[in-house]
């Protein structure tokens, strides 16, 4: 069959090829089955046989064809999305965003996240996305070890800390915290526990840290009594459902500091990073844009650049791997407490 190849497309034929160089493995498999049915030389064996193996063959042609039609289909890109907060919280508020950046574009964004930040962190050190929201101590960590490269950021945005208290807790300040259960994220989760941490250390407080996975967790662990303080962000309590940020006042925020990136995986073609780019920075200009931006709390986007995350890179924060270490052992000794 190859010797009629000329008049197929370059892809087409090598379509064909491999289909080709596939039937003798079918063949196998097919006989294999045949064995199995102990029908063996039978009439009837030889007529399964034949039906199925025309039906096989039929099956690989109309898939080889429908790879050859999909030559020129969107380019798929993984946009994977800090888990400061619940799996299906994230998806129900980045969805709309990931739908308008895709309209009518070269690429098509598919959303992802993980289970918790450290799982994010171990996805992002093995590329597996190509595309994520980070805060700024991911960024400027996975920027150097694996290459990803500054998108965009929030415009006229600096990132905070806090951390919250119950409204009825007798706690007024930071030095009010000494011996107390604090709960955070993560360790490198940067503003909602490295932030805080600094603070306390600075000031000589001694508090049990408390180490739960995500912001909503957080939160959550302060409303039922579970810790007597937790860390998070603005952006992630105002998006907390009411029924569990009426219980809860801030007591405390961090300086600011430059906020969360969205960063590209250097694997991805220049003209896709340029659009994509493009197509952030207008989001905002878009009435349907705005709309999707203000549900998720964030201002609109501005071109970024890695020299922006210096500040951070000021504090010397020291290796991800050490905070992953450190992880470990604070969560077997401290029993983090799991919210659901």
């Amino acid at each position: 069959m190859l010797k009629n190849s000329a008049k197929y497309t370059v892809l087409e034929a090598l379509a064909v090829f491999f289909y080709e160089i596939n039937v003798i493995r079918i063949l196998e498999i097919i006989i294999a089955k045949e064995c199995k049915m102990k029908i063996g030389g039978s009439k009837i064996g030889i007529t399964v046989f034949l039906s199925t193996f025309i039906y096989t063959l039929n099956s690989q042609a109309t898939d080889k064809k429908e790879n050859i039609n999909n030559v020129n289909a969107p380019f798929v890109l993984i946009f994977g999305i800090v888990p400061q907060q619940a799996a299906s919280t994230l998806a129900r508020l980045w969805s709309p965003i990931i739908e308008q950046l895709s309209q009518n574009a070269s690429f098509q964004l598919r959303f992802a996240t993980a289970p918790d930040i450290p799982t994010f962190e171990q996805r992002l050190a093995l590329g597996e996305y190509d595309v994520a929201y980070m805060n700024p101590y991911h960024y400027t960590f996975f920027h150097d070890s694996v290459g990803y490269q500054a998108l965009v950021k929030q415009k006229d945005k600096q990132l905070k800390g806090m951390i919250v208290v119950r409204k009825d807790s007798q706690i007024q300040s930071l030095q009010g915290l000494e011996g107390k259960r604090i709960a955070l994220p993560a360790p490198a989760a940067f503003a909602a526990s490295v932030l805080p941490r600094a603070s306390l250390k600075r000031e000589g407080i001694t508090a049990q840290i408390k180490y739960v996975g995500s912001h909503d967790s957080v939160y959550l662990a302060v409303a039922q009594h579970l810790v007597d303080a937790g860390g998070g962000v603005k952006r992630t309590f105002n998006t907390m459902d009411k029924e569990t940020t009426e219980q809860l006042r801030i007591l405390w925020e961090t300086p600011g500091y430059p906020p969360h990136a969205v960063a590209i995986h250097p694997r991805i073609p220049l003209e896709i990073v340029n659009e994509l780019r493009l197509r952030f920075v207008g989001l905002a200009s878009l009435a349907a844009g705005a709309e999707v931006l203000s549900q998720l709390k964030l201002n609109r986007f501005e071109p970024a650049q890695n020299s922006d995350w210096d500040d951070v890179r000021a504090l010397r924060l020291g290796e991800l791997s050490k905070s992953r270490g450190n992880t470990v052992q604070e969560k077997m000794d401290d029993k983090s407490i799991e919210v659901h």
